[in-house]
C-alpha cells in the first residue's frame, strides 16, 4: 500500500483527481510536476520531479526538511533544531528530520507559462500520517470544519493590491548575495495618482493582458483588473469561492504573479509599502460570509429592513470586532505592514464598523433580498498567510455566533469613534495574539508560541539594523 492508502489520507474526490493526473502524463501532457505546499509565512516552497517519479509521488508524498519549517523572512533557521526544546519540540522535527508533503490532486494546474509543466498543492503531515502540527493549510481545513459543524461554509472574495515595476538591473553581482540579498533596481510603469483612469489603464495594458490571459488559463476566478491610486501600483479582484479554496487562490496568485512577471522583464511585490517616492500601501480587503449548507442561502441577508446584516451575522461582525486586536498580527505579519497605518489613510486604525464606510476596519454590505450581502475586513495586508488570516476571521467569527456577541453601533465617523485601537507595531499585535485567550485556543498555544518565536526573530534583526532614518537623524547633528 502507498503512504496515503496505508494513512486513508485522500476522499474520494481526491483520488478520482490523482487519475486524471495520472491520464495527463501518460498523455504527455505533462514532463515535471512540481509538488508545493506553503509554509508558516504562506510561501510556497517544494520539489520538482520528472514525469516518471511524480506518478509515484503523488501518492507516496514528498520527504522535506523540518528545518524549513524553522526559518524567518529571512530564510535563516531561527529554532535549535538540533538540540532539544528551544521552541521547536515537536515530535518527530528535531534533527533535520524530514516530514511529507502530500499531494491534493484536486488543487492541479497546469501552469501556462512554464513547458509542460504541472502544478499540485500539498499538506504537510508527519511520518505517521498525522497532520503537521505546523501546517497552516491544516489549521485552515480545522477552521472550515469547526464551522461545518454549524451547517454553514465559509465563503470569500479577494480584492488584493500589489505593485508592479520595470525590472531595470537585478543586481546579481558576487555581493549581493546574502540572506536577504540584494533587491533589484526598478523603475516605474506609471506615475500613479490617477486613480481609475482609462489612460492608466491602456498604458498599462500589455502587463494587464499578459496577467489576464496567464490567471484565467490558470483556473483562477479573476473578476476586474483595476489601476490602483499610487506609483505602479495595480489591483485584482476574484470572485467569491467556499473553504479552503480563498486561501488556496492567494497563494497560488502571489507566486503566478511574481513567476509571470519576472519572465517578462517586470518586477511584482506584494510588500505592503515599498520604499519609493510618493508610495501608496497595498492592502488586501477581504469580502466574507457565511452559507447555509442545505440550500445555498447566503446566512448573512438581513430579514428586516434597516437591519445591517442577519442575527448570525451581527454575531459573526461581533466576533470580529471582539479578536481584532488579537487577529491583527496574522492579517499583517510583517514590520513593514504596519507602516500602512496612518491617519485618514483608508488603512483602519481600531476596531470599528459601520455600513458601507471604508475608514472602518469592518465595512458592512448589502441588505435584504441582497445576495452579495458580506462584510469587508480592510485590516489585512497582501503578504499574509492566507490560511492564517482566513482561519484567525473563521475563528473570531465562530466565537462571536456560539456567544451571541453584539457589535454595537455603528462608527459613522470611524477615525474619531471611540473604539479599541488595533496595535501600531508588529510586536505589539503579536502580544496581543498571545493575550486573546481564544484564538490562542483555536490556533493551538504551542503553535502562537512558535510563529511569535519566528517573528520575534525577525523584529530582533531589524533592531540590530541601523537605518536611513536614524543616519540622517543623527550623524550631523551629534
Amino acid at each position: 500500500m502507498s503512504f496515503v492508502e496505508r494513512h486513508g489520507l485522500w476522499s474520494d474526490a481526491q483520488v478520482l483527481a490523482a487519475r486524471e493526473i495520472d491520464a495527463r502524463i501518460d498523455a504527455g501532457d505533462i514532463e515535471v510536476l512540481r509538488f508545493a505546499f506553503a509554509d508558516q509565512h504562506g510561501i510556497l516552497r517544494g520539489k520538482t520531479l520528472v514525469a516518471a517519479e511524480a506518478r509515484a509521488c503523488l501518492r507516496s508524498g514528498v520527504n522535506m526538511t523540518t528545518t524549513l519549517l524553522a526559518k524567518d523572512t529571512s530564510h535563516k533557521t531561527v529554532f535549535p533544531v538540533f538540540s532539544t526544546g528551544g521552541g521547536f519540540d515537536f515530535e518527530g522535527m528535531q534533527g533535520g528530520a524530514d516530514f511529507t508533503i502530500v499531494a491534493d490532486p484536486c488543487t492541479f494546474r497546469i501552469l501556462p507559462w512554464a513547458h509542460k509543466t504541472g502544478w499540485v498543492l500539498c499538506d504537510a503531515v508527519m511520518r505517521d500520517g498525522s497532520p503537521s502540527p505546523l501546517d497552516t493549510r491544516q489549521i485552515m481545513r480545522r477552521a472550515v470544519s469547526r464551522l461545518a459543524a454549524h451547517k454553514l461554509d465559509f465563503i470569500a472574495g479577494l480584492e488584493v493590491e500589489f505593485h508592479v515595476f520595470r525590472l531595470d538591473k537585478e543586481r546579481m553581482a558576487l555581493g549581493d548575495s546574502g540572506q536577504p540579498g540584494t533587491p533589484p533596481e526598478v523603475s516605474l510603469l506609471s506615475h500613479g495618482h490617477q486613480y481609475l483612469t482609462e489612460l492608466r489603464y491602456d498604458r498599462a495594458e500589455p502587463l494587464m493582458e499578459l496577467l489576464r490571459t496567464q490567471l484565467l488559463a490558470l483556473g483562477l476566478p479573476l473578476r476586474s483588473l483595476e489601476i490602483e491610486f499610487g506609483p505602479s501600483q495595480f489591483e485584482l479582484t476574484f470572485g467569491p469561492t467556499a473553504g479552503l479554496l480563498p486561501a488556496d487562490t492567494m497563494v497560488l496568485l502571489r507566486s503566478a504573479v511574481k513567476q509571470i512577471c519576472q519572465r517578462h522583464g517586470y518586477h511584482a511585490t506584494f510588500m505592503c509599502r515599498p520604499k519609493i517616492p510618493n508610495v501608496m500601501s497595498s492592502g488586501w480587503h477581504l469580502h466574507q460570509s457565511l452559507q447555509h449548507m442545505d440550500d445555498g442561502r447566503n446566512a448573512f441577508i438581513p430579514e428586516h429592513e434597516g437591519d445591517p446584516l442577519s442575527a448570525l451575522g451581527m454575531h459573526y461582525l461581533a466576533g470580529l470586532k471582539a479578536h481584532a486586536r488579537g487577529a491583527a498580527a496574522l492579517a499583517s505579519p510583517t514590520l513593514n505592514g504596519y507602516r500602512r497605518y496612518r491617519p485618514f489613510s483608508l488603512a483602519p486604525d481600531r476596531a470599528a464598523w459601520a455600513r458601507d464606510n471604508r475608514g472602518a476596519m469592518l465595512r458592512v454590505l448589502g441588505g435584504v433580498g441582497d445576495a452579495g450581502s458580506r462584510i469587508e475586513n480592510r485590516v489585512g495586508e497582501p503578504t499574509a498567510n492566507p490560511y492564517l488570516y482566513l482561519a484567525s476571521q473563521l475563528f473570531s467569527g465562530l466565537d462571536g455566533i456560539e456567544r451571541e456577541l453584539a457589535p454595537g453601533p455603528s462608527a459613522d465617523v470611524p477615525y474619531e469613534t471611540p473604539a479599541d485601537p488595533l496595535p501600531r507595531s508588529l510586536g505589539e499585535a503579536l502580544q496581543c495574539l498571545r493575550d486573546d485567550e481564544v484564538l490562542c485556543t483555536y490556533l493551538g498555544p504551542r503553535f502562537v508560541d512558535y510563529l511569535c518565536h519566528i517573528k520575534e526573530a525577525e523584529i530582533a534583526r531589524f533592531n540590530l539594523e541601523v537605518t536611513d532614518w536614524e543616519h540622517r537623524e543623527y550623524f550631523d547633528l551629534f
